[in-house]
């Protein structure tokens, strides 16, 4: 009922949302890696951190974008959901793994960002599928 009052397709409200935590969890990584982590992880590790939340800060903006068209189409455009779902299972599993593997040295964490790849390059073509759908 809130997404309708707001004039969102009610598909755009949960994207939204997940946006602005993914952006907010990504100012809060960046900052906590600036200054906690600095002395206690490697340097090696640190930058496996910061690649982490630099791709969690841009699917955030692009999970917006997803989030604002959505809200711009008649219907819920497949491809724009495709996108934004994809976008979040790419941050999940890329970012998360190297989140962990920056803390664990865990090597094997690192043959699993590979898939979170995958993921965001599945809402970049669906993002741009779905471009096709706006007149």
């Amino acid at each position: 009922m809130t997404a309708m009052i707001l004039g969102m397709v009610p598909t755009a409200a949960p994207f939204l949302s997940i946006a602005a935590v993914m952006g907010g969890l990504g100012v809060a990584g960046g900052a906590f890696a600036a200054h906690a982590l600095k002395s206690q992880l490697s340097e090696k590790s640190l930058d496996i951190f910061e690649t982490g939340v630099r791709y969690q800060m841009y699917h955030a903006l692009a999970l917006l974008l997803v989030a604002l068209l959505l809200t711009r189409a008649e219907t819920p455009a497949t491809a724009l959901v495709v996108s934004g779902w994809s976008f979040i299972v790419g941050v999940l599993i890329f970012s998360g793994s190297l989140y962990a593997l920056s803390f664990t040295e865990i090597k094997w964490l690192g043959a699993i960002t590979p898939l979170g790849g995958v993921a965001f390059l599945i809402g970049w073509i669906c993002l741009a599928t779905a471009a096709w759908s706006f007149k």
